[in-house]
């Protein structure tokens, strides 16, 4: 049987806290939505470890993961972005994270917000939410979509259930718990 984050994260001093406080936990605010949307598209790829220990590097370079301030970089934080030791320098990835951001702004104008947008769009099943992600964002293939929806309590599977966390998020509502069961779409 393979081993599950649930396995593998208690205890470890970058997976535990991510798995014990965040992973799978309802997120409505926006900076936090896209914060969690950018860390996807930049494990892409790689490990999650390497994101989580580049994670304060990531909230600093793009200064604090808000919206406004991302959309309206410019050539000079490409280039500064690409040099920056601290991140991910992957070109296609900051380039998506950037665009994001901007159709983001447009998003908000629309819907309100981000999380607004979601919730519009819920319930429905994994390979719908990635044809949606995919005709809205930029970098957003099945496995960065899946992740983004299950690490924001949008999808279910983020934890087994008998994972402790898993109490601790069904007491804090998902939104996947709010449909019916022949509604929810599998893990």
């Amino acid at each position: 049987m393979a081993l599950s984050y649930c396995d593998i994260a208690p205890g470890d001093p970058w997976h535990g806290p991510y798995h014990d406080t965040e992973y799978g936990f309802p997120v409505t605010d926006d900076r936090q939505l896209f914060e969690r949307q950018c860390l996807e598209i930049f494990q892409a790829g790689l490990s999650w470890l390497i994101v989580l220990k580049k994670r304060a590097g990531l909230n600093a370079a793009f200064d604090g993961f808000s919206i406004a301030r991302v959309a309206a970089y410019g050539d000079a934080d490409r280039a500064r972005l690409v040099a920056d030791p601290r991140i991910i320098r992957n070109r296609r990835k900051i380039a998506a994270v950037i665009d994001n951001a901007r159709r983001l702004q447009e998003m908000r104008r629309d819907h309100g917000s981000f999380a607004a947008w979601i919730e519009a769009h819920h319930p429905r099943p994994r390979a719908e939410w990635v044809r949606l992600f995919r005709s809205q964002f930029a970098f957003m293939g099945p496995e960065v979509v899946g992740e983004f929806l299950q690490s924001i309590g949008v999808l279910a599977g983020a934890h087994r259930p008998e994972c402790p966390v898993h109490a601790r998020i069904l007491a804090a509502d998902p939104p996947w718990r709010r449909v019916g069961p022949a509604e929810r779409p599998s893990p």
